[in-house]
């Protein structure tokens, strides 16, 4: 379900992509091409900042932002999730937060007030809080990372953790099409 926010904007959502019915978006989210977006999922851009502006939401390309994943931002902050990324289930994204392109980020993990580089593996259970992580690091299940972390202390992506991540963005892709398809028929 689309809906306008307070301030009247509606989410501009790419043709190509995939919004499930149950899924609702509010305000300003932009959802870029061959998107899926699964059930319950909740994006919602409807906080403002002191100045009364907001900055998108964004969801690129490619990208799947599955089963019950919140994404919402404090006081009109922009989140931003990169290309061929995909946002496992129950997730919550809250911004400001930037997600790299190729990211995973795994079942029931938080981000907030973060950066998460590209290729960046976040797996399930983990919490990642004002934090900047560079490209290609890898946070193990139930880890919390945030300012006090040290980069060193933090293991780099392995190729399994990478091949895994690019399986489920695939696997995710060709839903769209298959999900579009079936929205036809009812």
């Amino acid at each position: 379900m689309l809906r306008k926010n307070p301030s009247g904007d509606l989410p501009q959502v790419h043709e190509s992509a995939y919004v499930d019915h149950t899924a609702i978006l509010c305000g300003k989210v932009i959802v870029h091409e061959n998107v899926f977006i699964g059930p319950y999922a909740v994006i919602r851009a409807d906080e403002v900042d002191g100045s009364g502006e907001m900055e998108p939401i964004v969801i690129g390309a490619h990208s799947n932002i599955q089963d019950g994943v919140v994404i919402h931002s404090k006081s009109g902050a922009a989140v931003t999730i990169g290309e061929r990324t995909s946002i496992a289930h129950r997730a919550i994204v809250h911004g400001p937060c930037e997600v790299g392109d190729g990211a995973f980020i795994g079942f029931n993990s938080v981000l907030f007030n973060c950066r998460i580089g590209a290729g960046c593996v976040v797996r399930h259970n983990a919490v990642v809080d004002g934090i900047d992580l560079p490209a290609g690091f890898y946070v193990p299940s139930t880890e919390r990372i945030g300012p006090s972390t040290k980069l060193e202390d933090i293991p780099r992506v392995s190729v399994a953790a990478s091949e895994f991540s690019e399986d489920v963005a695939r696997t995710n892709n060709e839903l769209v099409q298959g999900y579009k398809r079936l929205a036809n028929e009812f």
